[in-house]
């Protein structure tokens, strides 16, 4: 009867190959899609900043178009209207600035 020597019986035939580093190559193919998230990120980021200072710009007008309004009702000249106006509208973009 042969009898298999110890070492054989815990060979196998199934070669397994394992990478030098086997965690690179999981995330090798997304390398060259980051940088578009980096980009994406900081596109949202200035898309927001100036969607909020057009916000700010059109509530600071709205305000000084009021107050000048608001002061003609009141039987202020023009010239005193759009002053009035205008420091409504420095006041209200100093107050936004204010908050930020």
């Amino acid at each position: 009867m042969h009898v298999l020597a110890p070492e054989a019986l815990m060979r196998s035939p199934l070669f397994i190959f394992v990478p030098a580093n086997p965690g690179e190559h999981r995330f090798y193919d997304l390398w060259s899609r980051q940088h578009l998230t980096v980009y994406r990120e900081s596109a949202v980021a200035v898309a927001v900043v100036l969607l909020t200072t057009a916000l700010v710009l059109v509530v600071a007008l709205l305000t000084a178009a009021g107050a000048c309004k608001l002061a003609r009702m009141d039987g202020a000249t023009y010239p005193a209207a759009l002053t009035r106006g205008a420091t409504a509208f420095a006041v209200t973009a100093a107050l936004a600035a204010l908050f930020t």
